[in-house]
């Protein structure tokens, strides 16, 4: 691991002095999981693979804000992240439900009667896949990507309050969704 981590801090230094090899050697380690993250949350290949050039790009430019407090994994994937969803607010495929003050959110631990045991993840994904675009992208950025409630309020830009309700309808709409299978 840490000869990895060697290995990549020279890529990265290499990268800082406009080393097109070491550009390369960097997209080609971080393309696939970069790829995969806005792709779960794009749903469109063609655009899902313009927004990782993008972000390829905006990452070798602003490397001297990479502090190196996270991994470099880690920055590039938030630049995915944000990158990602501003494309689904722009093309309107990502519209923000607002809740009212009075509404009560649903209890997360109701009554389940599928078994999670026997589930597979291709299943799940693929009904995650087709929950409205909103659920869809709570759920990717909660369960696949390990985001927090929290950093999800920040990434969406929306209150606490809608993040958790939000959060609430889509672990339900998947609960409906699944008990259908």
């Amino acid at each position: 691991m840490k000869n990895q981590n060697l290995d990549i801090a020279i890529l990265l230094e290499r990268c800082a002095a406009n080393d097109e090899k070491a550009q390369l050697a960097l997209y080609n380690r971080y393309y696939k999981a970069m790829f995969n993250v806005s792709y779960r949350i794009i749903s469109d290949h063609a655009l899902a693979e313009d927004i990782i050039q993008e972000c390829f790009l905006k990452a070798f430019k602003k490397l001297d804000s990479f502090s190196g407090n996270v991994t470099f994994g880690a920055w590039l994937k938030k630049i995915v992240v944000n990158a990602s969803i501003t494309e689904l607010k722009k093309t309107n495929k990502y519209p923000v439900e607002s809740i009212s003050d009075g509404m009560e959110i649903a209890d997360w631990e109701a009554e389940e009667s599928i078994n999670y045991n026997e589930l597979k993840v291709e299943t799940v994904l693929k009904t995650i896949q087709s929950l409205k675009p909103n659920y869809k992208i709570i759920l990717t950025l909660f369960f696949i990507e390990g985001y927090d409630l929290e950093e999800i309020t920040g990434i969406l830009n929306i209150t606490n309050e809608n993040c958790r309700t939000m959060m609430s309808r889509a672990k339900e709409s998947l609960r409906n969704k699944m008990s259908q299978l």
